[in-house]
């Protein structure tokens, strides 16, 4: 019975399932898309974000940030916008939220375009030419756009090189004490020690940005660094070791959702020694600091790379419900875009919608309506890095 249920998913996976290519390198004036992000506003309007790099997929240069909207739950797709763009540098990382007003707020990162990541993270690039945070917003369904207004000096440490928001969407706080308050999960690098040159995976730290106001002010909230941690890898074997040590975890790109009970899932790339390249981590206080830090979630396995959760709301009194995680399912390459469901809050996992066996990479995840999921993620057949997709998938496969 269960192999013939799974080949059911498997046949319906290839027969039933609506597609749409929002994104196609190549086209539109950009040689390559890349990092989508996924949100869906109060007028029912998919809005997905990417990063149209003009000349190459190279993670520098001249990057803008684009849009296209969909008022069909992601069929078909309105033309190509400039939401953000920097000169000839770079504008990318988009973390957009739609919050209780209506509006849109969406933040991103700026940098020179020959600010390469390696050049950041060994100190040889000024402030200036670094990366630097800045928001926008919108309060006509996506259409228009306001002129970005720059906020780095409240949410970037001086101290930290690198930096990158989600990317992937952001969130606000629905319930509770902490109502309101947007939530941008980023990553930074902090300078080496010794002789190291900055590069190396041990300096990576997660934070998060917060904002009570709408938008309008911005702060820092919990923050998640480890450089040591390879040194102390026997440390949760030591009873007098600190209780808050987070070992063989330096958090990357992050994303999170709000749980029912009002706590925030963050789920975290990590490129240390965590089993199956994934750590998460909780908080109950909408961010502001983490209940205890991240720590590998080994119920994930994937390769290196980003991926994407959100709680699966039921659709209606005593329906199912789920945390999800979207991502790559191949531990060893980015390929096999699989979605994977939890009833527990993230202790424990289960596979449950495999897209295909395609090369794929980047991702997020929104929801469309009461009926649908939509999935937003880079694929193509012989790079993950040909389209970014729009797949909808039915709530009563997932929760």
């Amino acid at each position: 019975m269960a192999n013939e249920m799974a080949a059911y998913k498997a046949y319906k996976a290839y027969t039933t399932y609506e597609m749409s290519v929002p994104y196609r390198a190549g086209t539109g004036g950009y040689a390559s898309y890349r990092i989508p992000a996924a949100v869906v506003t109060g007028e029912g309007t998919v809005l997905a974000f990417a990063e149209g790099r003009v000349s190459s997929s190279a993670d520098s240069g001249d990057i803008d940030l684009v849009l296209r909207r969909s008022t069909d739950g992601g069929r078909t797709w309105g033309p190509l916008q400039l939401v953000g763009r920097n000169s000839d540098g770079t504008a990318g990382n988009p973390a957009p939220v739609v919050i209780d007003s209506g509006r849109i707020v969406l933040v991103q990162v700026r940098s020179a375009a020959s600010a390469t990541e390696d050049r950041i993270r060994q100190g040889l690039v000024p402030a200036a030419a670094g990366r630097r945070v800045w928001v926008q917003h919108s309060d006509d369904d996506g259409a228009n756009w306001s002129v970005p207004r720059e906020i780095t000096e409240d949410v970037k440490r001086p101290e930290w090189r690198w930096y990158a928001t989600t990317p992937g969407h952001a969130i606000q706080v629905r319930q509770g004490e902490y109502a309101g308050r947007i939530v941008v999960p980023g990553n930074h690098s902090l300078p080496p020690s010794g002789s190291d040159s900055g590069t190396e995976g041990k300096y990576n730290g997660g934070h998060a940005l917060l904002s009570d106001d709408g938008g309008e002010s911005w702060r820092i909230g919990y923050v998640d660094d480890n450089p040591d941690g390879h040194a102390n890898a026997n440390a949760n074997a030591n009873a007098n070791a600190n209780a808050n040590a987070s070992v063989n975890v330096n958090v990357n790109e992050t994303t999170a959702t709000e749980l029912p009970d009002g706590r925030l899932y963050f789920n975290a790339r990590t490129d240390s020694a965590a089993p199956g390249n994934r750590a998460d981590a909780y908080s109950t206080d909408g961010g502001a600091s983490l209940d205890k830090p991240f720590r590998p979630q080994a119920g994930l396995v994937a390769p290196v790379v980003q991926c994407s959760v959100l709680y699966l709301e039921p659709a209606a009194p005593g329906t199912g419900d789920a945390l999800l995680f979207a991502g790559p399912a191949d531990p060893h390459a980015r390929a096999l875009m699989t979605v994977r469901a939890s009833a527990d809050g993230g202790l424990t996992w289960r596979s449950a919608h495999t897209v295909d066996g395609l090369p794929a990479a980047y991702c997020d995840l929104a929801r469309i309506d009461a009926d649908t999921v939509g999935l937003l993620y880079e694929t193509g057949d012989f790079s993950a890095y040909s389209t970014i997709t729009f797949r909808r998938i039915p709530v009563e496969d997932l929760a």
